[in-house]
């Protein structure tokens, strides 16, 4: 029986052991381990690889999407039209502020917020839309940004799964108003710890957001303007990045690779009426942070699989506002079709670049058998 992990990142860490270790080392001999030098390059390399004039380190994903938030002055009972298909901290920001997450349904093909139905979500209390790229395929953007223009709305991208995403040609965490990245281990670029980035088109915005950063003041002068948080980036995790960021695009490249693999496979297995694979709409260029099939089958082929050694994930059993830290804010169930029907037939599927053939062909020679023993 093989073992085969839904991610593992000691392979990548054996890989580049060597440039990781010289750069941590370079760290301690600087003596700068908050900002610095090293999170300087990053934030440079970053807005010029991703096409936005700014970009702000930060200590999370989370963090960057609050102090997008924060910066446009979102403040109690305003509301903020969302998807409810995503992790958590999407509405935890809107939520943390006191203001209303509202959740509009998904596509069904790319699992990301239906653009037809925003406009309908949208009332005089409406300050901002936050669009997620979800497992690494981009929103459906023009018509959001036009819906934005029109009703004079913010829009912030939540690509935390999607850097290097296209939409277009454009990449994800350049077209909206901000972008945030997440720098968790798992995602396509991940550092060892945690961190972020921000992504501001404004200037103005720009100078708000790096007050809110450090304590409501930026240079450090002890004199804070305002009301702000610790929301900096590590130079250790920085220096991790800017080690791996040089193969950000290889990387993505393979993940499609490995999709398509597991499309031939499973197409000469027979399975495609059996399960549904991912589906990538014609305008984007995805980066498979996550490979998520679809099956009502869901529990038991997971607990199949588990049994035969592989490892899956499930990204995300419940929709946002079902969820246990919802429950008093009146959110009803059946609202949401789309998103109830995908959250409840999801599996992960073990996909990163160093993913063997071997592996795959093995993921998909025992899925095959569970839906020969129905």
């Amino acid at each position: 029986m093989m073992n085969v992990q839904i991610l593992d990142l000691k392979k990548q860490y054996e890989a580049l052991k060597p440039q990781i270790q010289t750069a941590i080392q370079r760290v301690l001999d600087q003596g700068i381990y908050v900002l610095g030098p090293e999170v300087q390059k990053l934030e440079k390399d970053l807005a010029q690889y991703v096409g936005s004039p700014h970009a702000l380190g930060t200590s999370s994903g989370t963090d960057a999407l609050l102090l997008a938030l924060l910066t446009i002055g979102i403040e109690p009972n305003d509301e903020v039209i969302t998807t409810p298909l995503s992790f958590v901290a999407t509405s935890e920001v809107i939520s943390f502020l006191k203001a209303k997450p509202v959740f509009v349904d998904v596509d069904p093909q790319t699992f990301c917020i239906d653009p037809t139905q925003i406009e309908a979500a949208i009332t005089s209390k409406t300050k901002a839309i936050i669009p997620v790229h979800i497992f690494g395929q981009c929103a459906d953007m023009d018509p959001i940004l036009d819906i934005a223009k029109k009703h004079k709305l913010f829009v912030i991208e939540d690509a935390c799964q999607a850097i290097g995403a296209e939409y277009k040609g454009r990449k994800a965490g350049s077209m909206g108003d901000f972008g945030a990245l997440s720098f968790y281990p798992s995602k396509n670029l991940g550092t060892y710890g945690d961190g972020g980035m921000l992504f501001v088109k404004d200037e103005k915005n720009f100078i708000s957001a790096r007050e809110y950063r450090t304590h409501g003041e930026y240079p450090k002068t002890y004199n804070h303007k305002k009301i702000g948080m610790n929301a900096r980036l590590a130079a250790l995790p920085a220096a991790v990045l800017n080690v791996k960021f040089p193969y950000i695009d290889q990387w993505n490249e393979q993940r499609r690779e490995k999709a398509q693999t597991y499309y031939r496979l499973f197409e000469e297995a027979g399975l495609l009426n059996k399960i549904t694979l991912p589906k990538v709409a014609s305008y984007n260029k995805p980066v498979f942070h996550l490979y998520v099939i679809l099956t009502q089958h869901k529990n038991n082929l997971i607990e199949h699989l588990k049994s035969n050694g592989i490892q899956t994930g499930n990204h995300f059993p419940t929709p946002l506002p079902y969820l246990e830290c919802y429950k008093e804010a009146g959110y009803i169930k059946g609202n949401l079709p789309n998103a109830e029907k995908i959250c409840s037939q999801t599996v992960s599927l073990p996909m990163y670049p160093e993913l063997t053939l071997e592996e795959q062909q093995y993921v998909v020679s025992k899925i095959r058998h569970y839906y020969s023993n129905l």
